[in-house]
């Protein structure tokens, strides 16, 4: 564990300050940058006249950004909030990243890790900064790490015990670039590419992809839904083999989306640690799905509305489209992060009646999708929400499943789905 006498910190957001506030109890001396603090000239006078020995990066701090590129020419090594607060972790860590579903993964792999009477300390991109989480857990068994891309672009040497690689599926190209290096970053979840006790835990069809960051001797477990996968999902139940080790029927992991990402990479991760798979079992009976990822709000006259605003890219979207059928009101659109719409237009025309855009997105998924099904431009959420429940009929499904980031309108996916959620019981309370 590397110690530090003096440590500058850009970004003072929630992982900024649980960084400042790990490094000063240990008796560092800590220097604070944020977005409105300094401008380029006074950072150059302060690099020179500080001697940092390390920065910490919070995540919304992009490698192209003009002062971490000020911060590298002067020499200083970058590093990670949450390396940070991993390195100060004395028990195991099991990292979790992926383009779609992580939050939900380490939700379940936290609560039964509990079940089985083990400390576990949640954080990372799941709210909690890995600082905080190790800091208010210190005598945690496990560290249970949902992990950015972000997060991951300045990491030296994160290694934790258990890595798991949930998918890769376009998303936040306008800040890697390009999908070769969005995988590239995805991939130093695993640590150091030389060979280690450590396993990495992949998507079987990705083994061939991700052959440079896991090399034959690296020890590793693959899942999915292919018959060669270690751990493969098959009619609600994950298979080792032949033999059916975790039966997921009637709980929210129970389809081939869900249960062929998240439910057979569980399995995976219970067989190395050496969990049972019967307290998966009971902790996905258990489970309450988080807010704004496929949430079933109700019924209004028969037609069901679902909020999915947590859907910020397109394969997130199709999986929720996938998830709720047929005879679906489509509501979608936002801040882009691609710029391609057309490899969801067959999921669109199998299960969608007619698409509500809205946001700065609106009218290039209008051309891309209006000859596939009925499409609208709407602007705003609430026009959107109305022609849609309009045009709705019993056996329907109104889905928010945005496609997109939310800050062109929004203070975030949340605020974009607790205002659908509003809209709803608004509609609900005007029911005569």
């Amino acid at each position: 564990m590397h110690t530090f006498h003096q440590a500058l910190i850009l970004g003072y957001g929630r992982s900024g300050k649980a960084a400042e506030r790990l490094l000063t109890s240990e008796g560092c001396r800590t220097d604070v940058l944020a977005e409105e603090s300094a401008d380029e000239l006074d950072l150059a006078k302060q690099l020179a006249a500080e001697k940092y020995e390390v920065c910490i990066v919070s995540p919304g701090f992009a490698l192209s950004h003009p002062w971490v590129s000020a911060v590298r020419a002067a020499g200083i090594p970058l590093l990670s909030e949450l390396e940070l607060g991993w390195s100060r972790h004395k028990g195991k860590t099991v990292a979790v990243t992926g383009s779609n579903g992580k939050s939900t993964a380490v939700k379940w792999i936290h609560e039964t890790l509990e079940l089985a009477g083990l400390k576990s300390a949640l954080g990372g991109n799941y709210g909690i900064p890995a600082s905080e989480a190790v800091m208010k857990h210190p005598d945690s068994d496990w560290l249970v790490l949902e992990v950015s891309s972000f997060q991951l672009e300045t990491v030296q040497e994160f290694r934790p015990d258990i890595s798991i690689l949930l998918n890769i599926l376009p998303n936040h190209l306008d800040r890697h670039g390009s999908m070769e290096e969005y995988r590239r970053t995805k991939a130093r979840v695993f640590g150091p590419a030389e060979a280690g006790s450590e396993t990495c835990i992949v998507p079987a069809s990705l083994v061939h992809t991700l052959k440079a960051a896991l090399p034959d001797e690296r020890k590793r477990v693959t899942f999915g839904t292919e018959t060669d996968a270690d751990f493969r999902y098959d009619s609600g139940r994950i298979f080792q083999g032949t033999t059916s080790i975790l039966n997921l029927c009637g709980t929210p992991f129970d389809s081939p989306v869900i249960g062929g990402c998240t439910g057979a990479a569980m399995a995976a991760f219970l067989s190395v640690s050496g969990i049972s798979f019967d307290l998966a079992r009971q902790s996905a009976e258990r489970y309450n799905p988080l807010p704004h990822r496929q949430q079933r709000l109700g019924e209004l006259d028969g037609v069901v509305y679902i909020n999915d605003s947590k859907a910020t890219n397109l394969a997130a979207m199709a999986a929720a489209l996938e998830a709720a059928g047929g005879h679906i009101h489509l509501i979608a659109g936002g801040l882009p992060k691609e710029s391609d719409y057309t490899f969801v237009k067959e999921i669109l025309a199998e299960r969608v009646r007619s698409i509500y855009v809205i946001g700065q997105a609106s009218r290039a998924m209008y051309e891309a999708w209006n000859g596939v099904c009925l499409c609208v431009e709407c602007g705003t959420l609430n026009e959107a929400f109305n022609r849609a429940r309009e045009a709705s009929r019993a056996g329907d499904t109104v889905l928010l499943s945005p496609g997109c980031a939310s800050f062109d309108q929004f203070n975030g996916f949340e605020d974009r789905g607790e205002q659908f959620e509003e809209l709803f019981r608004g509609a609900e309370g005007r029911r005569v």
